[in-house]
């Protein structure tokens, strides 16, 4: 992971004022609490336009450099989680964390230090925290307003802030597949994906996107496979503002013979065991690469059977996990080496799926 020139920033914020955008402009609409497109999400009013990731420097020197991600959290109410040094996998020092609370007033929206008793991924706005720990041991008193496209601010040192608003991709996103692997969800946008090389047929194809989503319960490939392989996935968590933990587009990744790669809307957080990227209740990410909603997103996931090594010793059967192009994963033991499905998990929620091929190799 890049690392960043760390700012005083990070122990001089006393009061940040920053402006930013989102669109539309105007008040926003109240609609339903989950939402599967950004057509669907941005009709629903300004919460969503205003989430998400924020690039800026201090000073306007480059090698000062700040991130900050904007949750929704429902009820025009926002968590801010400022990141020195930059966005996770893209400069944040790894430690440095300051939470700001916003609600939306009017045409903007209005950050002040988040305070009171607060509990990890708790129900109520005012008593969510985006770290396990509150306030985390780096807080420091900060304000802000999300208005007008720019970020732009002062520290309490009087360090001008400039940022706008980022939509980062993965590098492996759209991702052809190589000569020889073997397609297992075809993405063709315009036209619908077939579900031929899948045990359940009742997932929902959206021709004019090119992808499916979960419904109707879980589903698995009609042929098992076994390593070693390399295996792509692009998913897409659904909007979901005012539900938290396990309820925010989940659904899960099983490898063949593997343990399940959690799916789950886990942007801004401390990053699990049962959070996005997580090995399900055993491993968490190394840093939480996870996008917002409604952003297409990628594991390459790498299996290796069991066997030895170059110097005889022998090794389980593992496999790497790469999130959105950063490793999260090196090597996690799975014991024996085994032969099974592709599965993806239904757990209540329109979490989307397309671009899914698996290529085995000698």
């Amino acid at each position: 992971m890049r690392r960043s020139y760390v700012t005083p920033w990070a122990a001089a914020l006393a009061v940040v004022m920053i402006a930013a955008s989102f669109v539309p402009a105007a008040a926003p609409k109240k609609g339903p609490s989950v939402h599967a497109s950004v057509a669907a999400a941005r009709k629903a009013g300004g919460d969503f336009d205003l989430q998400g990731e924020y690039e800026g420097t201090i000073g306007g020197d480059a090698r000062k450099k700040i991130g900050v991600q904007v949750i929704a959290l429902g009820g025009d109410q926002f968590q801010a989680v400022f990141l020195a040094g930059g966005l996770p996998g893209a400069g944040w020092d790894g430690k440095t964390k300051v939470i700001c609370q916003g609600k939306l007033d009017g045409e903007k929206a209005v950050f002040e230090p988040a305070r009171g008793n607060r509990k990890y991924l708790a129900g109520p706005p005012e008593q969510f925290s985006a770290t396990r720990e509150f306030p985390p041991k780096t807080q420091r008193p900060c304000t802000a307003v999300i208005e007008a496209g720019r970020l732009t601010g002062k520290t309490a040192s009087g360090a001008a802030i400039a940022a706008k608003k980022v939509m980062r991709k993965s590098p492996t996103l759209g991702a052809k597949p190589p000569t020889g692997a073997k397609v297992l969800l075809p993405y063709r946008p315009g036209k619908a994906p077939s579900l031929a090389a899948w045990a359940n047929q009742k997932w929902k194809p959206v021709p004019a996107e090119g992808h499916v989503i979960v419904s109707g319960g879980s589903n698995r490939t009609k042929e098992q496979f076994e390593g070693p392989w390399v295996l792509h996935v692009e998913f897409m968590t659904p909007f979901r503002p005012t539900a938290r933990g396990q309820g925010r587009g989940n659904s899960g990744v099983f490898p063949p013979g593997g343990r399940e790669i959690q799916v789950l809307d886990s942007f801004g957080l401390d990053g699990m065991p049962n959070e996005a990227g997580g090995i399900y209740k055993s491993h968490p990410p190394k840093v939480n690469m996870c996008l917002p909603p409604l952003s297409w997103q990628t594991y390459d996931i790498t299996y290796t059977p069991a066997g030895t090594d170059a110097e005889g010793k022998k090794q389980p059967a593992c496999y790497k996990v790469v999130h959105n192009g950063v490793t999260i994963h090196a090597k996690i033991p799975l014991g024996r080496s085994r032969r099974g499905s592709l599965n993806l998990q239904d757990h209540g929620n329109p979490v989307c799926y397309r671009n899914i091929w698996i290529v085995l190799k000698k």
